[in-house]
Order: structure tokens, then sequence, then C-alpha cells
């Protein structure tokens, strides 16, 4: 039994043939609900070793050095995957929840970190826009400033932008075919025959960009900016355009059959002759909206 009442007297530990020096107060107050704290609350009999006064624990000591440095400091330390797995597992025995959690975010914020990472530069980008036939099917090109290029008829399909900048850039007939592109700059952008079928545009400022004729359907377009955006003859079937902002945008002659538009700004667009039979426009609006000659057959106003 441990009898000191001075919370602060140190504690020999040997776990596994690992020795390590430390206080009571280090193994109970960051956790004080774990097996490390009911061991030393003074209520268990504890395998010490008489003559050297260490306390035997019969676990692997390789990471209980990270166990202590979590206890004393609340720091998670830099492993690998792997490394974690083997910490983790050494968290579990010794009850340590806030050490699981911590490290589960990190390992979590790590896996963003390393997807948010762009697999090739700028300089890399324009290298290959000059030969023919380019495609970055899959490729992650996250965070990059790809503003002003001629990217016509480039493949993006499947690929990570997320954060892109494609500011003034020449998009004409590019795929964008189930990109993430989350939060990405298309401003002043010409998109004019693009493919956006299933893509995740949420929050993507779109505003000004040329996207006549382009195919936007099942996209997600949530909290995106088309301001002043030419949507002419634009295929937005299905597509979801949930709080989207199309103020003044030229909507003529756009199919927009099943897209949601919940607290979508259509102040001042153009929808005349635009395709919008069955769609729920109650919560839409559409203040100084162009309609003559939209398909409203069964919209719900």
């Amino acid at each position: 039994m441990i009898n000191d009442s001075d919370s602060s007297s140190l504690v020999r530990l040997n776990i596994g043939g690992n020795k390590f020096c430390t206080t009571i107060d280090t193994l109970t107050r960051r956790e004080p609900d774990s097996m490390l704290a009911a061991m030393f609350s003074g209520r268990h009999k504890l395998c010490q070793d008489p003559e050297k006064g260490y306390v035997f624990v019969d676990r692997d000591g390789k990471h209980f050095r990270h166990i202590l440095n979590w206890l004393r400091d609340g720091v998670v330390p830099i492993l690998t995957d792997s490394g974690y797995s083997e910490l983790i597992r050494e968290a579990e025995y010794y009850q340590l929840l806030g050490l699981i959690e911590a490290i589960s975010s990190v390992s979590t914020k790590r896996k963003e970190d390393e997807e948010s990472v762009a697999e090739l530069t700028r300089t890399d980008i324009i290298k290959c826009i000059q030969s023919e036939r380019v495609k970055f099917r899959g490729v992650n090109l996250s965070g990059l400033d790809l503003s002003k290029l001629d990217l016509s008829y480039v493949d993006f399909s499947f690929a990570t932008l997320k954060n892109v900048f494609f500011s003034r850039a020449n998009l004409q007939c590019a795929k964008f075919r189930d990109v993430d592109a989350e939060n990405s700059i298309f401003h002043n952008a010409t998109l004019r025959e693009c493919e956006f079928t299933g893509a995740n545009l949420r929050g993507a400022l779109i505003a000004g960009s040329n996207l006549q004729s382009a195919n936007l359907q099942d996209a997600c377009l949530i909290d995106c900016s088309f301001c002043g955006a030419d949507l002419r003859s634009a295929h937005l079937q299905s597509a979801d355009l949930t709080n989207a902002n199309l103020e003044g945008a030229n909507l003529e002659g756009a199919n927009l059959k099943g897209a949601k538009l919940s607290n979508a700004n259509l102040k001042g667009a153009n929808l005349q002759r635009a395709y919008l039979r069955h769609v729920n426009l109650r919560d839409t609006h559409l203040e100084g909206a162009k309609l003559d000659g939209a398909n409203l057959l069964g919209a719900i106003r």
C-alpha cells in the first residue's frame, strides 16, 4: 500500500523492464478515472520491489514515456500511424480516455492535411497543358493558383480541387465530373460547355463566370455565388442550389428541373424561357426576376 498523503511524492515504475520515475500527482491528476489513478489512490496493494522500491507493471514500456508526457503536459507525440496504434492500445489498457480521444483527433487532422496537399505545382500544370489531351483525373490539386491559365478541354474528373484559384482561367469544355472543388474560386472564368456532373462545388465563388451550356446536373452548389454569371442554356437538373446567390445571373433557357432552390437568391435574375416545372420556389427570392416564357407548370410558389 502507498499511504503517503503527499501527492507529489516520488513513484518508481518498472514497466516491462523499462524504469521510470514520476509523482503520484502526475499519475492521478489529468486522468482521475484511469487505471493508473486507481492504482495509486492508496486503495490497492501494488506489486513493489522491496529493495529498490519499483512498482512493476507487466506491459511493454516502449510508449510509456509518451503516456507520462501526456499526463504531465497534455502533449500528444508525433508518431507514425503504426506508432499511434500501439500507443492507443497502451492507453486503452491504462484506461486513459482523454489520451485516446486526443490521438484520434491528431490522426484525423493529419489525414485531412495530407489530403489537402497538392500533388503538383502551378509550374507542373503549365508544363502539362503544353501537351495535348491533358488529364488530371483523380489528382489532388488543392490550394493551387491556376488563375489566368488556358485549361480548356482539360479533364479534371474525380480530382480534389479544394480552394483552387481558377479566376479568369479559360476552362471551356473542361471536365469536372465528380470533383471535390469545395470553396474554389472561379471568378470571371470561362466555363462554357464545362461538365460539372455530380461535382461538389459547395461555397465556390463563380460570380461573373461564363457558364453557357455548362452541365451542372446533380452538382452540389450549396452556398455558391453565381452573381452576374452567364448560365444561359445551362443544365442544372437536380442540382442543389440551397442558399446559392444567383442575383443578376442570366439563366435564360436554363433547365432547373428538380433543382433545390431553398433560400436561393434569384433577385433580378433572367429566367426567361427557363425550365422550372414542379420546382419548389416557395422559399426562393425572386424579386425583380424575369420569368417571361418560363415553364412554371406545377411549380410551387
